[in-house]
Parts: C-alpha cells; structure tokens; sequence
C-alpha cells in the first residue's frame, strides 16, 4: 500500500470552546473591547501629534506604542470575532500572514517598551542630559531598530516555516495561528524550528527584559536617595504608568508561553491570551490617560472639554 499523504490548505481555529450564546455574548464583549482599543490607541497617537507639549521623547514614543497596541490587537481579533460568528476556516496563506505579524509586532512593542525604560532611566537618573542622550535623531534610531528586531525576528522564523509539510490534523485549539501551536501539525521534523524559535526568542526576550530591568534598578536606587518625600512620589509617579504597562504585557505573556501542557489548564491559557492580545492593547491607553496628567489635559483640549465651576456665593 503506498503511501498518500494529503496537503492541508487550511486550518480550523477552534476559538472558545462555548456554546452559541456564550459565543455570541463574547462576541459583542470582544467587539467592544477592540472598539474600545481602536478608539483608545487612534486618541492617544491625535493627541500627541497635534498638542505641542506632547512633543517630546517620551510621548513619542508613546505615541509608536499606541499604533503598536492598534496594529497587534488588529491582528488576531477581527478573526477571532469572525470565528465566534461565521467561519472557523482560515486559509494556509492567511494563517502564515497572521503568524508572521503576530512576531513582528509583539517583539517590536517588546523593544518600544525597552526604549520607553530607558527613557525614564535618563530623564531620573541624568536629567541634566537628558535632552542631549534622548535627542530627536536618538528616539527615531529606537524606533526603528526596534521595528528592525521585530522584522528580523519574524523572518528568521517564518521563512523556515514555510518549508514544513502539514498533513493533517488542521485543527489549532486556540483563535490565532500562533507559532508553537503550527509547528505542532507540521508531519515534517521540526526539531530545527524549534531551537532557532528558542534561541531566537530568548535573545530577542531576554535582551529587552534586560534593559527594563537593569533602567528600573537605577531608577528606584536613585528615587531612594532623594530625601523628600513629595519629590519621591512625583519621581516614582512619571515612571508608574510604563512600569504597569510593562507587568502587564510581559506577565500575561510569560504565562501564555510558559504555561502548562496539562489538560486542565486550558481554560487558564484561554484567559492569558485574550489578556496578552486582546485587553492588554485595550488597558494601555486607558492606564496613561488616567496616571498622565498632561495626557489628560491634552485630551480635554482636544475635545474642548471644560469643567463646570459653580459660582459660589
């Protein structure tokens, strides 16, 4: 009997593993969260371009953070909310596409992040400096060689990919195509696209952690040296917002990849990674709207905002 093999052309992205109301439920809570991230993200990038106290290293680079936020929740949840309705389908090509952008544009913001620390290492630890190390030329070089590893190492690991025979199973337990779970299906040895994925991705995640860690460091042995209280939390306070943005996206993604292979933490994993993909890109904005108060007041006067004071007899 010869062998026969059959190419998969397709996948089946499996989703939530609800039944129909839930679905539809999840459907209208996750529509309104990418809303929610669209609106966020596209107010955030406005306002720093059109408000001229914005323009200055930090907000710029929030600013990339933002369109970051809105091009990687763009990724994964348009499909996802195609999948709670329609079709669980996605196509061979399509499914590399996703992959391949879910790379790109999760090391990329790994690495604005880490420019983003650093930002705040100079402006606390060598403010008189400050404006000489974080020039206009500097932050753009941040910028794009943060793209640059992002790009790098998506090809590095899509191509090679891209060589792998699947034959079946064409089912992923999850609502994104992503990496682990592709070479998972592949009927070809993938022993290589393993170790370059390990290699790859600890170099590119350990290297960014490292410079967060490392600014952070400095920055709390230097706020511990300032005797006033006030200046403490006025120091600790231009930093609070990035440091939550960063538990956030770097602990929701720890638990996603290093989770367990146990059955029973499906559900757990299920949860890390709407949190990585789906809320995350969501809370950024709202976390530096509320702990930014020039973010604040640059939105109000966008909007014309203005509060009502009573007249007081």
């Amino acid at each position: 009997m010869g062998n026969q093999t059959t190419t998969v052309t397709s996948f089946v992205l499996l989703g939530l593993p609800f039944n129909l109301p839930v679905q539809m439920f999840l459907f209208l809570v996750f529509l309104s969260t990418y809303a929610a991230t669209v609106i966020g993200n596209t107010v955030i990038m406005i306002v720093i371009r059109r408000d001229n106290h914005l323009h200055r290293p930090m907000y710029f680079l929030l600013s990339h953070l933002a369109f970051l936020d809105l091009c990687f929740s763009s990724v994964s949840v348009p499909k996802l909310l195609i999948i709670l309705c329609a079709s669980q389908t996605i196509s061979y090509n399509g499914c590399f596409s996703q992959m391949c952008l879910l790379l790109l544009t999760g090391t990329t913001e790994a690495y604005i992040l880490a420019a983003m620390a650093y930002d705040r290492y100079t402006a606390v630890c060598k403010p008189l400096l400050y404006a000489q190390i974080m020039n206009r030329e500097f932050c753009r070089w941040l910028v794009s060689g943060s793209w640059t590893t992002g790009f790098v190492y998506a090809m590095v690991n899509t191509l090679p990919a891209l060589r792998l025979v699947f034959c079946g199973p064409n089912i992923i337990r999850n609502f994104s195509c992503e990496f682990p779970a592709l070479l998972a299906l592949s009927c070809t040895e993938t022993s290589p696209n393993i170790l370059t994925l390990f290699i790859t991705g600890s170099a590119v995640a350990g290297f960014s952690l490292l410079v967060i860690l490392c600014s952070y460091i400095n920055i709390i042995f230097t706020i511990l040296k300032i005797n006033s209280a006030e200046a403490k939390r006025k120091t600790f306070s231009t930093c609070s917002s990035h440091l939550i943005v960063v538990v956030l996206y770097y602990g929701s993604g720890c638990f996603r990849y290093m989770r367990s292979n146990a059955i029973s933490s499906k559900l757990v994993d299920y949860f890390f990674s709407i949190q990585y993909s789906i809320s995350t890109p969501m809370l950024n904005p709202i976390i530096y709207t509320l702990k930014t108060r020039e973010v604040k007041e640059a939105i109000k006067n966008l909007t014309g905002y203005k509060p009502e004071i009573p007249h007081v007899m």
